[in-house]
C-alpha cells in the first residue's frame, strides 16, 4: 500500500459564498449534517486512515526573508493509504467536505521516500 496526504481546501473569503448566506437555523442544520456524514466517511474508510489529521490554522511561512503570515486554502487534512494514487482520490468522490460544506475540494498528493 501507497501513503497519501489528503489536503482540505476552501476559499476562506469567497465573496459568493452561499453559506453565508443561510440562516443560522440552516447553518446548524446542515453543520450536524455534514459532521454526520463526515464521520460515516471516517468509518466506512478507516481501513485505509493511518492519521485521522483535523482542521489547520492560520499560516506562517519561514524563508530567506524571515517569518510572515500568509493565506492559503488549506483548512485540513488527513493521512490514507491505497493500493494507486486513483483508488486514493476516489475515496473522496461525494466528500462531506464539498458536498455538504462549502469546502473548494480535496488534493491528494502520494507520500514519496526520501531519495537515497
Amino acid at each position: 500500500m501507497k501513503k497519501f496526504l489528503a489536503i482540505y481546501r476552501g476559499e476562506p473569503n469567497a465573496s459568493d459564498n452561499e453559506w453565508d448566506k443561510l440562516t443560522p437555523e440552516k447553518k446548524k442544520e446542515l453543520i450536524a449534517k455534514g459532521m454526520e456524514a463526515w464521520g460515516n466517511w471516517m468509518k466506512e474508510h478507516s481501513n485505509h486512515i493511518i492519521e485521522t489529521g483535523g482542521p489547520l490554522g492560520k499560516t506562517l511561512a519561514t524563508g530567506k526573508e524571515g517569518i510572515s503570515s500568509v493565506t492559503n486554502k488549506d483548512c485540513g487534512y488527513v493521512v490514507i493509504q491505497a493500493s494507486s494514487h486513483e483508488e486514493a482520490a476516489k475515496m473522496f468522490l461525494n466528500h462531506p467536505h464539498f458536498s455538504i460544506f462549502p469546502g473548494e475540494n480535496v488534493e491528494i498528493m502520494e507520500c514519496l521516500p526520501i531519495p537515497q
